[in-house]
């Protein structure tokens, strides 16, 4: 897999059937190791391992209802009164991060209402604050800590 702009973690890899499987320890299960899945496994656990969220606040693969159509975020985080805090969205290495991306995140953000959203392909990352009452973003350095 590819070199990450993140820092290195050990991961639980199998083989089946002529395939990868990571071990996705936010949902305790085997999942098939995309490129997209590489991009995430490792994010994850740079907000566990780095910036210390809890892994019991952080859901994979978040379903929700956007008028009638279902969709999935990439990883949603939770505050400790269980109201959602930050949304991910993770991108193959090899997919440029623009705007296409942005609004795939905000069009998630109008259902889930988050604080934060984070945007990265692994090698590059962006996080930015939304401001309700001037409807608009201010990027930001670094993911924000978990309010405690």
């Amino acid at each position: 897999m590819d070199r990450l702009n993140l820092p290195t973690y050990s991961f639980n890899i199998k083989f089946k059937e002529q395939r990868k499987y990571i071990f996705d320890f936010i949902r305790k299960k085997y999942v098939l190791l995309t490129p997209e899945e590489w991009v995430r496994q490792n994010f994850l656990k740079y907000l566990v391992e780095e910036k210390k969220y809890p892994a019991s606040l952080i859901a994979v693969e978040k379903e929700f209802k956007l008028n009638t159509l279902s969709k999935r975020s990439d990883a949603v985080v939770y505050n400790r009164l269980g109201q959602p805090f930050l949304i991910i969205e993770c991108k193959a290495t090899n997919v440029h991060i623009n705007q296409k991306v942005f609004d795939q995140i905000a069009r998630y953000n109008m259902k889930l209402n988050v604080e934060y959203l984070v945007v990265t392909n692994g090698l590059e990352h962006y996080c930015c604050k939304i401001d309700v009452e001037k409807q608009n973003y201010i990027f930001l350095k670094d993911v924000p800590e978990l309010i405690r």
